[in-house]
């Protein structure tokens, strides 16, 4: 019990991080109503421009800037897949994350992982400071939090979020569907670029597969936080903010399945059961209060 709350620091920080990739995965999952696999893709673009500019004599400001960018450009590329090639959004974002896979390679100089030493460069967290890491990682949190909620009360923003609810209205009321797809992709492979170059300043390594399964994770995030506060948190903001929430969450409970003697291995298929299970629940609830409702309507029928 006494490693596991030893653990729990960077559990959370892990969290944290994992947390702002899972608001990226909420723009499209849950605002556009698009499946982007480009995300698993994007997160190692973000870490590998993190560490190639920061071995190259950049600050860290301006690196997560161009890591941000990077992202940007990846989610551009499944989106005009997606609307001007007519390719369906999952199909896009697998195509997408097959080309980044090359060009993160190119971007590390065809190296599979790229070190970055907390003790050569001045980094904004670092595994070897856990609480610098959640206080660092709180603050990223606040400032896009705060961000998309000012931008999703703009024209722009609420135009993004009625072609995620029913696009063929949105489009009967002059609204571009397909530049809000684009718009929306390219904001959320940014946000998750980002988290990605947090990743590799946190665990000190930009690796080609650190994006492996990312959405799995970002999707458990999203669910376990829907799922545990939706009733809660009703605001936009706190809305995002669950995903975070379901992230910190997702890692305590990997932290203690790992402590209690599972191996290691068996990570991908505990968070795939994870995420299935937290799906399942909403469905689950629907059936229960479906089953009552005919019941109660079969009783005062017979009463």
């Amino acid at each position: 019990m006494l490693e596991f709350l030893n653990s729990m620091p960077g559990a959370v920080a892990q969290g944290i991080i994992w947390g702002i990739m899972a608001i990226g995965v909420y723009i499209t999952f849950k605002i556009l109503d698009v499946a982007d696999l480009t995300v698993d893709g994007s997160m190692a673009t973000g870490g590998a421009v993190m560490v190639v500019c920061m071995t190259s004599g950049m600050n860290v400001g301006l690196a997560m800037l161009i890591a941000f960018a990077a992202g940007c450009a990846a989610g551009l590329i499944t989106g005009v897949f997606h609307t001007k090639f007519g390719i369906p959004a999952i199909l896009a974002g697998i195509l997408t994350q097959f080309i980044l896979y090359s060009v993160n390679l190119r971007i590390m100089s065809q190296k599979a992982n790229l070190p970055l030493s907390v003790e050569k460069y001045n980094l904004l967290i670092s595994l070897r400071n856990l609480p610098r890491a959640v206080i660092v990682g709180a603050i990223f949190v606040v400032i896009i939090i705060a961000v998309l909620y000012w931008f999703f009360g703009t024209e722009l923003g609420h135009s993004l979020r009625a072609t995620g609810c029913n696009s063929n209205m949105a489009r009967a009321n002059g609204i571009n569907i397909d530049t809000n797809k684009i718009i929306g992709l390219v904001l959320s492979n940014g946000i998750v670029a980002a988290s990605g170059a947090l990743l590799a300043q946190y665990q000190g390594f930009a690796d080609i597969n650190m994006g492996r399964g990312a959405i799995v994770i970002g999707l458990a995030a999203v669910i376990i936080g829907e799922v545990l506060l939706g009733k809660i948190f009703k605001n936009f903001s706190l809305k995002l903010l669950s995903a975070v929430i379901g992230g910190i969450i997702y890692y305590i409970v990997i932290t203690l399945v790992l402590r209690a003697g599972l191996n290691a291995n068996d990570l991908k298929m505990l968070s795939a059961l994870v995420v299935a299970v937290f799906l399942g629940i909403p469905y689950w609830k629907q059936k229960v209060a479906e089953r009552r409702t005919v019941k109660e309507a079969a009783d005062n029928a017979q009463g």
